[in-house]
């Protein structure tokens, strides 16, 4: 019997030819996920890179959902610093240095027995301020931490800590450029101290402070101190700038937040603290290498 010129197949022949179709596409199917698994090129693994968007409930770096793009695993300056990380979106940027600033600034102004314990230093101030701005700020952050803002910056759109490949290890630890093999060898970590924040996190921008955005770093070297190493943040630019920092434990007892106008700063009575280009324990403006290749 032909059917338009085309001999037709007995229901009982058909049902092993539609075993035999299942059967292909379950292999097909199979294999796909395997090349997912396996990185076979030209298959699904952008859409492996979508799906952990939606396990996580928040964007990733553009780069990543774009499989193993060479932009989202390098390190175009070679700071050690992964592109992944890099904010290269100018409203997230902006979002990021307010956070940072703004959070330091609470701490300085909030009642001492408020302060997170964990805040003990210049350098641990650093890395709170620095991982709160980066994480997600919904009314469970505000509930947790206490701080209280009458006007929050927006979000990051990048990424929110500690939704990335490094986790919650967020800070270089060991010099060279970035490789991926970083993310499993300790080359990054959870704690870092002022001096490898500086030489392994941050860049250096000018001696001269007037170039210092909010966010920026100013950091001091003092020779002959057990803690030769020492941090302030700049909150805020211009006619009214104002710094924070920690001063650190000192002869035993704990050290105290403080929030100084810059020209007090400037016109400290001890010269080894004033941040000019002809004080030598003073090595200058740093920014964030996560900021790197930013205005």
């Amino acid at each position: 019997m032909k059917v338009n010129g085309i001999p037709a197949v007995s229901q009982a022949a058909a049902i092993p030819r539609r075993r035999e179709s299942f059967v292909a596409l379950l292999t097909l199917a199979t294999l796909a996920a395997a090349g997912v698994l396996i990185g076979w090129p030209g298959l699904v693994r952008p859409q492996l890179y979508r799906l952990s968007v939606m396990i996580h409930g928040r964007p990733v770096p553009q780069a990543m959902t774009q499989g193993r793009a060479d932009t989202a695993w390098g390190d175009r300056f070679g700071d050690g610093t992964p592109d992944f990380l890099r904010l290269s979106d100018p409203a997230d940027r902006a979002a990021f240095r307010r956070w940072f600033a703004l959070i330091a600034e609470y701490q300085a102004i909030r009642p001492k027995a408020k302060v997170p314990a964990e805040i003990t230093d210049c350098a641990s101030l650093l890395r709170y301020a620095y991982r709160e701005a980066l994480k997600r700020h919904d009314e469970g952050w505000f509930e947790t931490t206490g701080i209280e803002i009458e006007a929050p910056p927006g979000e990051i759109r990048a990424f929110s800590y500690p939704h990335t490949p490094l986790g919650s290890n967020l800070f270089r630890v060991k010099p060279g450029a970035f490789t991926r093999s970083d993310l499993d060898d300790g080359a990054f970590a959870q704690f870092a101290d002022a001096k490898t924040l500086v030489e392994l996190n941050a860049f250096f921008v000018s001696r001269d402070v007037r170039a210092a955005l909010p966010g920026d770093l100013l950091f001091y070297r003092q020779f002959g101190q057990s803690s030769p190493w020492h941090s302030m943040i700049m909150v805020r630019t211009g006619a009214e700038a104002v710094v924070v920092y920690d001063t650190g434990p000192d002869h035993g007892q704990p050290g105290e937040l403080r929030r100084v106008a810059l020209n007090e700063l400037i016109d400290h009575p001890e010269p080894q603290w004033r941040p000019l280009p002809d004080n030598p324990n003073f090595l200058g403006v740093y920014r964030w290498n996560i900021l790197r290749g930013t205005p």
